[in-house]
């Protein structure tokens, strides 16, 4: 007999069997031989991926590599990868399903970088599966990188409009929010972690600590608005105790939630302290004295003083972090309008 060629298919009278406890039917993978003459010759059932591991996970891509039998390797053409975003338990059963994805890989060596086959998205989890019958691996995808957040960063520059000059940061809360801080919290105003509000893939979300301070000011007046959202009582402390030459500024976020207003988060991180080290690894650094959303120059009257300004068509959420952060309260896990073109990026949607 010639030299016979080899090929992946599926075999119509294989078996069905039960897949992950699920009424799912699934053919068996199997393999046959092909000789000159057209004649098939013995089938058999292609061997499982063991071991299957998941690395280097970015945003929108990953690595995959398994074990196989070595015998079974020269026999192979073809690999079936299947990956599914994970199911949210709390997620509406009558709510339209993700279908599922399915890769055909060319028998690479390994391991493979999967990028662009699929959509994904930041944040989120997926379960992926190698020729259907391997067992199910896990994985979540990761933030936004410093070069994603810079695309975010150049489209929020495009809208932040002139700059105006302030003098204080402000925090509105309700009365109750400073009654507990000053008879329970010896007059402080403890540090939370922030909330899930904003960008999806944001590295600052559920992880950075502070406080969320404003500072945007009523054109007319060059005061802070009168009415805020997050309360009727407000605190304010110059703007110099918490911005100086001795701060660093980072780029956090831009985001929008279904309306006409955007949103830009700005991290005000006391050189060296924790939160300083927290972002230096993961934002952009904005010059204090030259950006497009929040300065502190130098009085050109020469007393020695601070002069602060900030961009005018945007929202800005400043954070002060010594390693420390207050949720804002209008916003706490509101989710960001994905279908905005001025404030999302391309990046698995």
């Amino acid at each position: 007999m010639g030299e016979n060629n080899v090929a992946i298919g599926l075999s119509s009278q294989a078996k069905r069997a039960q897949h992950d406890k699920k009424n799912c039917e699934i053919e068996h993978f199997q393999v046959w031989s092909k000789s000159q003459d057209g004649s098939i010759s013995e089938m058999e059932e292609l061997p499982v991926p063991q071991n299957i591991k998941i690395s280097n996970i970015t945003c929108d891509s990953f690595k995959i590599c398994w074990d196989m039998e070595p015998r079974s390797k020269e026999r192979i053409t073809h690999y079936f990868i299947d990956l599914n975003k994970k199911e949210n338990k709390n997620s509406n059963k009558f709510k339209h399903k993700d279908v599922p994805t399915k890769l055909v890989a060319k028998a690479v060596p390994l391991p493979m970088t999967v990028r662009g086959h699929w959509f994904l998205s930041p944040r989120t989890e997926y379960t992926v599966a190698v020729q259907t019958w391997s067992e199910i691996i896990e994985f979540c995808t990761a933030d936004y990188s410093t070069v994603h957040l810079n695309q975010l960063l150049e489209k929020a520059e495009v809208i932040a409009g002139r700059m105006l000059r302030f003098s204080v940061f402000y925090r509105n809360q309700n009365k109750e929010y400073f009654d507990h801080a000053r008879e329970v919290q010896g007059n402080r105003m403890l540090p939370s972690v922030k909330d899930n509000s904003g960008s999806h893939g944001s590295p600052i979300s559920g992880k950075l600590e502070g406080i969320f301070f404003s500072c945007n000011t009523e054109f007319n007046t060059g005061k802070p608005p009168q009415d805020s959202p997050y309360g009727r009582h407000r605190f304010e402390i110059r703007a110099d105790a918490l911005f100086n030459p001795d701060t660093n500024l980072y780029f956090g976020d831009f985001y929008c939630m279904y309306t006409a207003y955007h949103y830009v988060i700005l991290v005000l991180a006391p050189k060296g302290s924790r939160g300083d080290e927290f972002c230096k690894q993961r934002l952009p650094a904005l010059d204090i004295s030259n950006n497009r959303f929040l300065t502190c120059k130098q009085n050109e009257e020469g007393d020695g003083g601070l002069v602060f300004h900030h961009a005018q068509d945007v929202i800005l959420e400043v954070i002060y972090t010594d390693g420390h952060q207050l949720m804002s309260l209008s916003t706490v896990n509101a989710k960001k309008d994905p279908s905005c073109k001025t404030c999302n990026i391309s990046v698995g949607r």
